[in-house]
């Protein structure tokens, strides 16, 4: 079986948490099964063979099974726990309503 489908056979059992947000951002994280990392290309972690993922471009986490609606971004990784991966999109500016005339 190729790593492909192998890391395919997990994305079912990708745990996304609900959305929370501060005035700038919306965030939520996403938890890997842990035995998915092993199938994860190395080159997705830090150099320093400290076993933490690195962050991850939008092609690369939605190529490991991550799927979310665009816009969002992998900005942080929580080391002590390298299977939660850490995202946020901006909120879009809210217009204000325009008065008739």
């Amino acid at each position: 079986m190729a790593q492909r489908d192998r890391l395919e056979d997990f994305a079912e059992r990708i745990h996304y948490s609900d959305r929370y947000s501060d005035d700038a951002y919306e965030y939520r994280h996403v938890i890997l099964p842990k035995p998915m990392l092993k199938l994860i290309p190395k080159d997705f972690f830090e150099a320093d063979g400290s076993g933490v993922l690195r962050i991850l471009k939008e092609d690369e986490w939605r190529g490991i099974g991550i799927t979310q609606s665009l816009g969002w971004e992998h900005y942080e990784v929580h080391a002590p726990e390298p299977h939660v991966l850490l995202f946020r999109r901006a909120i879009a500016p809210q217009k204000a309503p325009q008065k008739r005339k």
